[in-house]
């Protein structure tokens, strides 16, 4: 960890923030990161439990396809997930992803050779389909949802104009790029109500204007988003820290989550104190050491396992279709034999 210069004591990193109904402890947040890991099984249960007891604000439980909603798998273990994050003191939530497949058939917005171009009927069910997700979340006790529309996935090529080559009301136009995802968002604040946080994960730069995306927050916000949470937050490698994300909190008066390269406390606090962001997200840091955000507190950042960024087993084992490591940490995944 570079820089000593940092103090715990009356820092904006460990500031509670109120949104809504809901109280988050710290600024921290752990994103969504797929562990290749079953959501209803002991392993997950405790390496999610583990990393909320480290002392982010809000744990962000990784990309669920909705099917997984739908066909019962989940039904046991969300409870008990929810219960485990939320009594280690974080607040919980659980990111929902369309994974652009639609009775078995890959689908896009337009037609690419491998994959067809969902119908328009097809298209007009996918918001009830994420509200009932979000609908499953609740009742099984979580916090929130987010909706996933971002890194080219199947939502954020609707927003695409590159990738929508739509001529019906889902494409051409900003307005109609957007809608799908405003759709979603509104579908899930109308099912689950309000004091059930609603989330939108966005991709701010992309083969679209900035610009767009700045009015597509705007949207969003006035669809009954709690939180925007912009990946990634910065626009190039060497930029300014979430630059991207600044520029989407100047639009909007909901709070906004930053991420990446962010896992340094002085370069998250100066995002804080500069109002570029309200929440931190801190990925791969937090599967490396899960107390990072204790250690901090604590003073004892040499104690910190560092993430060395080689995703050799967090990246390389979601590749290979295992649950995910870490070649610095080696209780990753492992931590439900402590049980």
């Amino acid at each position: 960890m570079s820089g000593k210069t940092f103090t715990p004591a009356n820092s904006l990193l460990f500031s509670p923030l109120h949104v809504g109904k809901v109280h988050l402890r710290s600024r921290i947040v752990l994103p969504p990161m797929k562990t290749n890991m079953d959501l209803a099984g002991p392993q997950a249960l405790a390496y999610y439990r583990v990393r909320a007891e480290g002392g982010p604000g809000l744990v962000i439980v990784e990309a669920t396809p909705l099917h997984q909603f739908e066909d019962g798998g989940l039904a046991s273990g969300l409870p008990v997930l929810a219960e485990a994050i939320q009594e280690a003191g974080a607040a919980a939530a659980v990111q929902l992803f369309h994974p652009g497949r639609i009775g078995g058939q890959r689908v896009a917005p337009s037609d690419t050779g491998n994959a067809r171009a969902a119908t328009a009927e097809e298209v007009a069910a996918i918001p009830q389909r994420f509200a009932n997700a979000a609908v499953a979340c609740q009742q099984a006790g979580f916090d929130g949802a987010e909706v996933h529309g971002a890194h080219d996935f199947f939502l954020n090529r609707f927003f695409s104009p590159t990738h929508n080559q739509r001529t019906d009301e889902y494409g051409g136009s900003l307005e109609n790029r957007m809608r799908l995802g405003l759709e979603c968002a509104k579908a899930v604040r109308r099912a689950c109500g309000a004091d059930f946080l609603v989330l939108y994960r966005h991709t701010a730069a992309g083969d679209y204007p900035l610009d767009d995306s700045l009015v597509f927050a705007g949207q969003l916000e006035r669809a009954g988003v709690d939180i925007i949470d912009i990946s990634p937050s910065t626009s190039q490698e060497g930029s300014e820290h979430a630059d991207l994300a600044a520029a989407t909190k100047s639009r909007v008066s909901c709070p906004v989550i930053a991420v990446g390269g962010m896992e340094d406390p002085e370069a998250a606090e100066a995002v804080l104190a500069a109002d570029k962001a309200d929440l931190i997200a801190v990925g791969r840091a937090l599967i490396a050491d899960p107390n990072l955000p204790r250690k901090i507190m604590d003073g004892c950042r040499d104690e910190i396992i560092e993430c060395v960024k080689c995703n050799d087993k967090c990246f390389g084992n979601l590749e290979a279709g295992v649950p995910i490591g870490c070649s610095q940490n080696p209780n990753v995944g492992l931590e439900y034999q402590a049980d």
